[in-house]
């Protein structure tokens, strides 16, 4: 219990310095941890060690009894640009190209219960453009930076239980920080707005609040299994921070009602043989529900933005291969239509990318030691603007990322 307390502190610390993370499904990640990385995100239905915290906090009781320590990371790697006047205007890249987001964990599992604590990146979007990308689209009126980058982590702490050998359940409180950069033109009044540190590892924005996650695994026969888990929508505080606008009047702005939604998965694992898995799972992100409108001005003059996000349908699917009883082999595609309308399309949010392909390989190093490491390829997406302030823009978005994790089982 210590031990706990003392992971406790440390994954606390994290959250408070973790990085923005530019996400794959909308502005979530597609996967959570290595194992999971490599087969497509798909992850309800198995053990995927101790980023089932994330992926079904009922699995983590499928394991032997004793700690697991788990610590791991994601470079994700997305390839951004803008273009004005497509097909022939001017091209902009954004130059936010990697981001390096760290996990850390520490479950026990202890009779019928499993418990523990965990810190992860839950997801983000952004761009970063110079101010020749602001005065191309003011028409040299002004030539100033415009970045956007939303992050979000979360302390996730965990409680399952194995009712029988085929069923366990579990609930899981959720503490989440959101952190937000600004630099842009307000549409709202015309000004040019900065509320932004330019710091990659945090935002001048920030909010926090909770949520909650149930799941539940049951085992149909030793070569069948069956998993779901329900995410809440978080209950966060309005994201504050000190600014300027038009770069010389001091400002306070606030972003209301800013939520991460609520999501659900089922899914299941088929064992074809002792040493092949399949696995698929379906996800269902509420975007509808929190990402109608960008509540964003100066403190007493908050207007919206319109956003309009759909709801979106996750399908993911995946499959492991033990060429030897510690050396596995994994595959596995990712498909999440893109939920923005194109007339709310905007540079400064351009999580639109749809199709993941994904490796990964798992390694167990005896004595309690194992890691993983995954691959992921998001093909380019591109989608023209058609509204009023975003016609003629079109934006195109790629992405790789590299996973790893390392876990320590001890008694």
């Amino acid at each position: 219990m210590n031990m706990l307390l003392k992971l406790t502190a440390a994954a606390t610390f994290i959250t408070l310095t973790a990085p923005n993370a530019h996400a794959t499904n909308g502005m979530n990640q597609e996967s959570y941890g290595a194992k999971a990385g490599g087969m497509g995100g798909a992850s309800v239905a198995y053990d995927s060690r101790n980023s089932g915290m994330m992926n079904n906090p009922a699995t983590l009781a499928l394991r032997p009894d004793g700690w697991d320590f788990g610590i791991g990371f994601t470079v994700l790697q997305p390839d951004v640009s803008a273009q004005l006047g497509a097909p022939n205007g001017p091209n902009f890249a954004s130059s936010g190209s990697s981001y390096l987001m760290p996990s850390l964990s520490l479950i026990r599992k202890q009779g019928a219960f499993a418990y523990g604590v965990g810190i992860s990146a839950q997801g983000g979007m952004g761009s970063e453009y110079s101010g020749d990308f602001a005065a191309a689209l003011t028409q040299n009126q002004l030539n100033a930076p415009q970045r956007s980058e939303i992050g979000f982590v979360r302390l996730m702490l965990p409680l399952a239980y194995q009712v029988n050998e085929a069923l366990t359940i579990a609930g899981q409180i959720d503490y989440g920080i959101v952190t937000l950069d600004l630099k842009m033109l307000d549409p709202a009044t015309g000004g040019y707005v900065s509320v932004s540190d330019n710091n990659p590892f945090n935002g001048q924005m920030k909010g926090q609040g909770w949520g909650y996650t149930l799941g539940v695994h049951y085992t149909i026969n030793p070569e069948f299994s069956v998993g779901a888990v329900y995410h809440s929508q978080t209950r966060l505080s309005d994201l504050t921070g000190a600014g300027t606008i038009n770069n010389t009047i001091p400002t306070d702005f606030r972003v209301v009602d800013f939520q991460w939604p609520a999501n659900y998965t089922v899914g299941a694992a088929w064992n074809i043989q002792p040493n092949w898995m399949l696995t698929a799972d379906i996800k269902r992100l509420l975007w509808s529900n929190t990402m109608k409108n960008f509540n964003f001005g100066p403190e007493g003059y908050v207007s919206p933005m319109p956003m309009n996000w759909q709801d979106q349908t996750v399908f993911m699917i995946g499959t492991q291969y033990k060429i030897t009883p510690d050396i596995a082999l994994r595959a596995g595609f990712n498909y999440g239509k893109n939920p923005i309308p194109s007339d709310t399309l905007n540079y400064l949010f351009p999580a639109i990318t749809e199709k993941h392909y994904t490796l990964g390989v798992g390694w167990n190093l005896h004595h309690g030691h194992s890691i993983a490491a995954s691959f992921m390829y998001a093909p380019k997406v591109e989608q023209t603007g058609t509204g009023l302030m975003n016609s003629g823009l079109t934006m195109s978005h790629s992405q790789t990322a590299w996973g790893f994790n390392y876990n320590y089982q001890f008694k």
